[in-house]
């Protein structure tokens, strides 16, 4: 039986503006909708839904439901960014990650060895980090096929995971809104009312042929949702372009003799975990260092080899040119993504 997780970040381009503007804590904030432009929300933090504001919503009409609300730009680059990082972290876990936009994905994590291939673990550790790495909240949802992993992961909205498992019953799902189905959007939930249909229990009263006469090969699409069944593959279109090992510290350190024990120990589990991408020609090798005031450098060369000296003398550089305390080390390889490009011999002894 498969594993899956769907991870959610949380009003995602909101939650970064606040990570960023920490003036904007305990506020009602949304991103976007300039009041003279006729402009609607891209997004709003739970705060603001509270006041009814959702996104999508006209601004004038959030600013009457709530007239204290704050509106800021949307800044992309920072969005994409924040969601790069959030993949990177995926792709730490499992190669089967669909991306469904910069703050939604899907992971197949059947294979994944760690945790003791605990997804419920797994999903926590995923959060974890990327908390640590960013700064930013996300939503998980644990089940064995997409369409539960999609609904666990808004059960316990925000900063929250649920796991829908395999024993699940009719009488657990029966009250699930048809807008939680994939597919279902206003013009489907639409006719489905107007059948009488608003929960699962009530498609379920259904048989396949009805649904199939109202509702073409969908219908059988909803026959098998409400009984649990989803069959989709997880399918990854993204390419890996890095593989990066990490190390956070409990205290910020500058004792040579203790941060290069961390670099190595970088070293070893990156090695370790390259075994994986033989198949993958390396461009670079990269150290990344975070300081205790949250700065951080990367320092990159040319890959030729895989030797631990390299990263090594990476750091030392960065090392020497800042009496800071470190309290994150990370090294990492990028990988080519041109086909065209000579391969590289990968060679981990």
């Amino acid at each position: 039986m498969k594993k899956i997780i769907h991870i959610d970040m949380d009003y995602f381009f909101a939650q970064v503006e606040i990570r960023d503007n920490p003036s904007l804590k305990n506020k009602p904030v949304a991103i976007g909708g300039d009041p003279k432009a006729r402009g609607v929300l891209s997004t709003c933090n739970y705060i603001a839904r509270k006041f009814g504001v959702r996104s999508a919503m006209p601004t004038y009409k959030a600013l009457q439901l709530c007239p204290d609300l704050v509106l800021v730009g949307s800044h992309f680059d920072k969005y994409r960014k924040a969601s790069e990082e959030v993949f990177s972290i995926f792709f730490e876990f499992t190669d089967k990650v669909e991306g469904i936009s910069l703050d939604e994905a899907y992971l197949d994590v059947t294979d994944c060895p760690l945790f003791f291939n605990s997804a419920t673990l797994i999903a926590q550790e995923i959060r974890s980090r990327i908390f640590k790495k960013t700064g930013l909240t996300a939503s998980a949802g644990v089940s064995y096929n997409k369409l539960l992993a999609k609904i666990g992961s808004e059960i316990n909205k925000p900063n929250g995971q649920y796991v829908i498992p395999p024993d699940l019953t009719y009488e657990q799902c029966e009250s699930w809104s048809i807008r939680k189905i994939n597919g279902v959007g206003k013009v489907t939930a639409k006719k489905l009312e107007s059948l009488g249909v608003k929960t699962f229990g009530d498609i379920y009263k259904f048989n396949q042929l009805d649904l199939v006469n109202h509702f073409g090969n969908f219908g059988t699409t909803l026959f098998y949702y409400v009984r649990g069944i989803d069959n989709r593959e997880v399918i990854s279109s993204r390419v890996r372009k890095s593989l990066s090992v990490e190390r956070t510290f409990m205290e910020d350190s500058r004792e040579l003799v203790f941060l290069k024990k961390k670099l190595f120990d970088c070293f070893i589990e990156c090695k370790q975990r390259l075994k994986k991408y033989q198949d993958k020609s390396i461009k670079s090798l990269f150290v990344k260092i975070k300081f205790s005031d949250f700065t951080q450098t990367t320092i990159e060369k040319s890959y030729l080899n895989l030797d631990y000296n390299d990263f090594e003398s990476l750091f030392l550089k960065r090392y020497a040119e800042s009496s800071k305390k470190i309290r994150l080390i990370g090294i990492g390889v990028r990988f080519n993504t041109n086909s065209n490009d000579e391969q590289l011999v990968l060679n981990l002894g």
